[in-house]
């Protein structure tokens, strides 16, 4: 986020950023990481626009308008994302939910609150959670597809948590968007069709099919869905709180569907009631004029997405140098950057994450020294030892 002054009505809205700051360096990563989380179905172009007092940005415009909404009704930056969330859930349930996670980032005037509610294992996990019956590990699709990758979501969590704090709208309000979407249904975006016929095989037999795969044919671009019982959850959750997702019937299903054959996972309704959001440190670099924070770990978002920043200013640019010149250094710092998250990149409380070193301006010297202004390294390029490395 760029240093500057209060100013006006700015000063006092707050502003909130979810997902961290992955999207800058996600381009070039490809290579490197096991999987796309989701397939590609297209490129927009969209153009750019200006506000003076307040703006929300999100992935679908029915969530962009629902977060409007409650920006004009004089609620907080906070509102409008919780309003905004719950919409996504309801157009784009292949990508958000109140069934996973998320990370929240709040500018309130003081610096960067950071959030984490993503999902947290079950008690019962252990060393064995992916392996088979001889102890060899389970292929990748058997077990993200079963009840043993599930955790215990955080994004209902999330949402009271942004409310108490820096919410100004009746609780109940928020939700009041994604319930009529859900009731009175919408128009699938070709994002959501597109994915729908990318995964037909996996959801064929799962019991959304019956929504995103009608009568087997995957749902169409255009086509009219609604999701009432997605709807009657969220008057539920608006009409008695958060704990109305912690607690009684909605866990016990959630515990019910993962705890399926053939691959039953270990999430309890004890562990689903003991979920808390953590505060933890943002992570903020330098870039030319402005400061760039995010979420620091379980994330990486900030602390990659800074690496790759102080690669590029460590770099000597022309002054006339081609796109495709600033194309090569930008893919050749994520390479390095991605290859530092893979090798310490984790849960904080679990393994020690060295993101001081990781952004120390020595290291970072090092770092640059390895990309050639003409030529790739090559690939896979290698994690270095920053200070504060574990052994």
């Amino acid at each position: 986020m760029p240093q500057r002054s209060p100013r006006r009505a700015l000063v006092r809205t707050m502003t909130v950023a979810l997902s961290a700051l992955a999207l800058l360096a996600s381009v070039s990563a490809l290579a490197q990481t096991r999987a796309d989380p989701e397939a590609a179905t297209g490129l927009a172009a969209k153009p750019a626009v200006r506000a003076e007092t307040h703006m929300i940005v999100a992935a679908n415009p029915h969530a962009a308008r629902a977060g409007l909404a409650m920006l004009r009704k004089g609620g907080s930056a906070a509102d409008a994302a919780v309003a905004a969330m719950a919409v996504l859930n309801v157009v784009e349930p292949q990508s958000s939910g109140i069934g996973g996670g998320a990370f929240a980032l709040v500018e309130a005037g003081a610096g960067p609150i950071s959030y984490d509610a993503r999902e947290t294992a079950p008690g019962a996990a252990g060393p064995a959670l992916f392996l088979d019956a001889d102890a060899a590990p389970l292929p990748w699709p058997v077990a993200r597809i079963s009840g043993r990758s599930t955790g215990v979501p955080g994004l209902v969590a999330l949402m009271a948590r942004l409310h108490a704090e820096h919410g100004r709208l009746p609780w109940a309000v928020l939700f009041e968007p994604a319930i009529a979407l859900a009731r009175d249904g919408f128009e699938v975006s070709p994002r959501l069709a597109g994915l729908a016929a990318t995964y037909a095989d996996w959801l064929a037999d799962k019991p959304v099919a019956a929504l995103l795969i009608p009568e087997g044919q995957p749902i169409a671009a255009g086509a009219r869905l609604t999701m009432p019982r997605l709807g009657e959850t969220f008057a539920r959750i608006a009409s008695e709180g958060p704990d109305a997702f912690y607690q009684g019937a909605i866990p016990e299903a959630i515990v019910a569907a993962t705890a399926a054959e053939p691959m039953p996972g270990r999430l309890s309704v004890d562990d689903i009631a003991a979920y808390r959001v953590i505060e933890r440190p943002a992570v903020c670099v330098p870039f030319r004029a402005y400061r760039v924070c995010g979420m620091g770990p379980p994330s990486s978002g900030a602390t990659t997405v800074g690496q790759i920043l102080a690669l590029m200013a460590r770099v000597p640019v022309a002054a006339a140098v081609e796109e495709a010149a600033l194309w090569h250094r930008f893919a050749e710092a994520s390479r390095l950057a991605y290859a530092d998250r893979a090798q310490y990149l984790g849960d904080p409380d679990q393994v020690a994450v060295p993101v001081a070193g990781l952004l120390d301006a020595g290291y970072l010297d090092t770092r640059a020294a390895l990309i050639d202004p003409e030529v790739a390294m090559a690939s896979p390029a290698k994690p270095g030892t920053p200070p504060g490395a574990p052994a």
